[in-house]
């Protein structure tokens, strides 16, 4: 969520009636979140101006740890450099951090070929929000599931209970540290990944959902203890349940 919004910040930047604005002082600290939307705190830094050449040799973008060669314009102005140098800060700032973690196995391709073409300064930003709105689609629609045996036949559902939030177990990447929540599509993926986590005995699909509308799960390590829910579904494991009285 972090790094798309940032994305599409820097798309308006690159594309601005003003021309194209380079944040001058890159600093994570120089941004915040407010209703999910990444926003830029301090403006008095950021610049239209685009640095002047005559010949590509004039036209060096240098970061710490790498330097790009760009091309020298017909108009005397080294081509997109206010927006490579955005980019280049955000996957250094930003992706280098934040894209390799959290996703499902599937889209992780796809984020490493966002990871390194921005390293790379291979895509600009029309190419990087492309990829990314890409990876969004995959994620929100549940495409990048792969074909797999059913799994949820193997539990039983009950509507209206959920277990005990006691008998929650840590996983990563959780939302939360107390216990094992998961954004899922379906509950068909949940029972897959509880069935990929040894404490797992049964799982709860509730009403919360994330920013992309995906519901959260919270899996646990037991099910004797359920309590009322109107709004939460159970799933309990039938190797789990035999033997026992529902």
């Amino acid at each position: 969520q972090i790094c798309l919004s940032l994305v599409k910040l820097l798309f308006y930047l690159a594309h601005s009636p003003l021309g194209s604005i380079v944040l001058l002082d890159f600093q994570p600290r120089q941004f915040v979140m407010v209703d999910g939307n990444l926003k830029v705190t301090d403006m008095d830094d950021a610049s239209t101006e685009e640095l002047s050449c005559k010949e590509d040799d004039d036209c060096t973008l240098d970061f710490p740890t790498k330097s790009f060669s760009l091309k020298c314009s017909v108009a005397g102005k080294c081509e997109g450099i206010n927006e490579k140098k955005n980019l280049f800060n955000a996957y250094r700032y930003f992706f280098t951090y934040l894209l390799p973690h959290s996703a499902p196995p599937a889209l992780r391709p796809l984020l490493s070929d966002i990871l390194n073409a921005t390293g790379d300064l291979r895509y600009g930003i029309n190419e990087t929000l492309k990829a990314f709105e890409k990876v969004l689609h995959l994620y929100k629609s549940g495409l990048y599931l792969q074909k797999r045996p059913l799994l949820l036949k193997d539990y039983i559902s009950l509507k209206g209970f959920r277990t005990v939030e006691g008998e929650a177990y840590k996983c990563w990447p959780s939302y939360s540290h107390l216990g094992c929540l998961l954004s899922i599509h379906s509950a068909e993926e949940a029972a897959a990944i509880c069935n990929s986590q040894l404490q797992c005995q049964s799982f709860v699909v509730t009403q919360h959902t994330t920013w992309t509308g995906r519901p959260l799960a919270s899996f646990q390590s037991s099910w004797t203890d359920l309590i009322p829910d109107t709004n939460a579904v159970v799933y309990i494991k039938r190797s789990a349940s035999s033997g026992e009285r529902l």
